[in-house]
């Protein structure tokens, strides 16, 4: 455990014996174990809380997204019914038509029909 060996547990545990002596060892080891198992539990409450803002990030990513995507299709969809340039364009087209027009006006063609002549009758 974290890289120590049985000898080095016995030397702590001797020395805590002394220093401590037997009758405050217990309640100290007791102390030891809420303490380690304190710092466990804020670390997984650490991970845990670290872990749900990465997935609001990127769920925020994907609604900014979203929102991009919407408000350029509403920018399309008013440029496509903006009645201001639909009505510009009306009013061009009207005065292409209504324009007079500036080359002189052919002269009808004049159509005759000339009568077949009639073949020779023949006499019997």
């Amino acid at each position: 455990m974290f890289g120590m060996d049985l000898g080095e547990i016995l030397v702590i545990a001797i020395v805590a014996i002394i220093f401590l002596g037997p009758d405050k060892l217990p309640q100290t080891m007791v102390s030891i174990a809420k303490f380690i198992r304190g710092v466990k539990e804020t670390i997984s409450s650490t991970k845990a809380t670290i872990a749900d803002e990465m997935q609001y990030t990127q769920m925020k990513e994907e609604v900014i997204a979203y929102k991009n995507d919407l408000l350029s299709a509403s920018d399309e969809l008013k440029q496509m019914t903006d009645m201001t340039e639909v009505g510009s364009e009306i009013k061009s087209i009207k005065t292409q038509i209504e324009a007079p027009i500036t080359t002189a006006p052919k002269e009808p063609e004049v159509i005759t029909f000339t009568p077949k002549p009639k073949p020779a009758e023949e006499n019997v």
